[in-house]
């Protein structure tokens, strides 16, 4: 494997890939802060070329983190198609991005393609592709699955309404749901981010958000965002539970840092199959966000996109529903700006959709950050164009619970109209039937109106 390169009469000797993966990478504060950025542009451009002309088969034979001593690893290793491998192990990082960027390279062939892969493959393409690149690929590719509703249809673009509340109170959480509900919002799920992590609090939202949808017949899903554990202990208890969610990440290390195991997720994933009520082939729902690996001591001296696609590899294990990055949830620490956080947007989207699955983006910020809701608002239209399937907004763009800025829920219109995407069909009927959209699904004079609900 070739670890060096000549560029402008300076010789660039890398240790080891993962090095390699580093420095190539776009700059992010989070790699700068664990010592492993590119300490110049022509450095960066130097590992970029080194890992353009690295082989499929020597990225597969120098996973980020040995497989003896990490299960993300090793489901990443065993779930790859070996018959797809065995035709692409000699391509280059930099024949898969062409391969990507071909007129013929359609859905289906790609598809096919990315069984052969592992998160680590996918991660090295992203890193020497441009913004457009990333778009251009991540349009091409419709990954989909079933809850209740069906998401990742071409043309599609779902929303997760974000009703949070600091103090769990039931009918703030009501009136946060009625106004998402009033804009056209929530297709994707109503999904909750409880203040209590309680079997108890649990069972309890579980059962007032799933009457809150049979009073008013909404065509979607729903989840209340507990751990894990809590989740499943809650449909033991007979909670009505349509998805089970938790927060995972790319090394083992870290995984054990939010209390799971891969052994506890094929648990629960098994539970969500047999015991959901949504009956769904796809009952788990995943969030991730670059930089948790690092803030949890455990990156194993791997570069935070390296990580997050990893994240992919592991949550494709389970079929989820859906994924989504919290981009710049976590903080400047790890993505400092709006560069970098539209940046990794587009990455993480396109990841998401090389591991086939419909993968969302949290476009967000922390009021910490040098960023502001113009630049959100910028990375949605980008996300738009690439063919992202569900999007999360919350009232305002401001969660009050969880203390950051994202889209708000009156964006999204603005959104449909400038894409020409479109809503859920079935829900778009129901927005119908509220009279919140006219036949040509444009908004009433009851669009936004969540006063509706309560009369």
């Amino acid at each position: 494997m070739k670890l060096k390169t000549v560029m402008f009469g300076k010789t660039y000797q890398f240790k080891d890939l993962n090095e390699v993966q580093a420095k190539a990478s776009e700059q992010k504060s989070g790699d700068e802060l664990a010592g492993l950025a590119a300490t110049s542009r022509e450095e960066r451009a130097a590992a970029k070329i080194v890992l353009c002309e690295t082989t499929l088969a020597d990225i597969r034979n120098h996973p980020a983190v040995p497989y003896e001593i990490d299960d993300v690893t090793r489901v990443i290793q065993d779930q790859v198609n070996e018959t797809v491998y065995k035709e692409i192990q000699n391509w280059t990082v930099g024949d898969l991005r062409n391969f990507l960027m071909e007129y013929t390279s359609t859905e289906p062939v790609i598809q096919r393609i990315c069984t052969g892969l592992t998160s680590e493959m996918i991660a090295a393409c992203a890193k020497i592709m441009s913004n457009l690149d990333l778009i251009y690929a991540s349009r091409k590719i419709n990954n989909r699955s079933r809850c209740c509703t069906e998401m990742g249809r071409p043309g599609i673009a779902l929303t997760r309404a974000l009703p949070n509340h600091s103090t769990d109170d039931i009918d703030g959480i009501f009136v946060e749901t009625y106004e998402a509900l009033a804009y056209g919002i929530g297709d994707a799920m109503i999904g909750l981010n409880p203040v209590q992590d309680t079997v108890e609090s649990t069972v309890y939202l579980e059962n007032k958000l799933y009457e809150l949808r049979m009073k008013w017949d909404i065509p979607t899903q729903h989840c209340v965002l507990s751990h894990i554990t809590t989740q499943m202990a809650a449909i033991r208890k007979g909670a009505p539970v349509d998805m089970i969610f938790q927060s995972i990440a790319g090394t083992q290390k870290a995984n054990e840092s939010f209390g799971i195991s891969t052994e506890l997720l094929d648990e629960a994933y098994d539970l969500g199959l047999h015991e959901c009520i949504s009956g769904a082939p796809n009952p788990m729902y995943f969030e991730t966000g670059e930089g948790s690996e690092l803030s949890a001591a455990a990156h194993m001296g791997v570069d935070e996109l390296t990580l997050e696609a990893r994240t992919y590899g592991y949550a494709r294990r389970y079929n989820p529903f859906a994924v989504m990055s919290v981009v710049g949830f976590i903080g400047p620490e790890y993505i400092y700006d709006s560069v970098q956080q539209q940046r990794g947007g587009l990455e993480e989207l396109f990841m998401g959709k090389m591991h086939l699955f419909p993968m969302g983006v949290d476009v967000c910020y922390t009021n910490h950050m040098p960023a502001s809701q113009n630049d959100s608002e910028v990375l949605a239209m980008l996300v738009a164009e690439a063919g992202m399937p569900y999007f999360v907004t919350a009232p305002m763009g401001d969660d009050i619970m969880l203390n950051y800025q994202l889209l708000g829920n009156h964006d999204l219109q603005t959104i449909l109209e400038l894409t020409g995407l479109r809503r859920d069909p079935d829900f778009e009927k129901w927005l119908q039937k509220m009279e919140i959209l006219d036949d040509n699904c444009m908004p009433t004079e009851r669009f936004g109106d969540a006063s509706i609900f309560l009369r």
